[in-house]
């Protein structure tokens, strides 16, 4: 018999990242410093939580230059947007079991 948490995504059980893929569920993209302002981050922790998404195939990274300054995006992927979505189906499920 399946555990009823076994499709709960170890990756999204940290606070910051479950936040970056809710932010970015419902955006096309956001840059990175939005990113740390809106979930009031430091750079550094900010910065090592997008690279375990991108590692997992989570998150696309576009960057560029915007005048001078370099501009660095990040949207979600098919993968990353599928994973999310089982994820959070997973919780309703658990909660509905509660």
């Amino acid at each position: 018999m399946k555990s009823i948490i076994s499709d709960i995504n170890k990756l999204f059980e940290n606070r910051i990242r479950l936040g970056i893929m809710s932010i970015l569920s419902v955006n096309q993209d956001m840059s990175f410093n939005s990113l740390k302002e809106i979930l009031d981050i430091t750079d550094g922790n900010l910065a090592s939580h997008l690279k375990a998404l991108e590692k997992n195939n989570y998150l696309a990274v576009t960057k560029q230059f915007i005048g001078r300054k370099p501009n660095t995006s990040y949207r979600i992927t098919d993968n990353g947007r599928k994973a999310f979505q089982d994820h959070i189906k997973a919780l309703e499920i658990l909660l509905k079991n509660k």
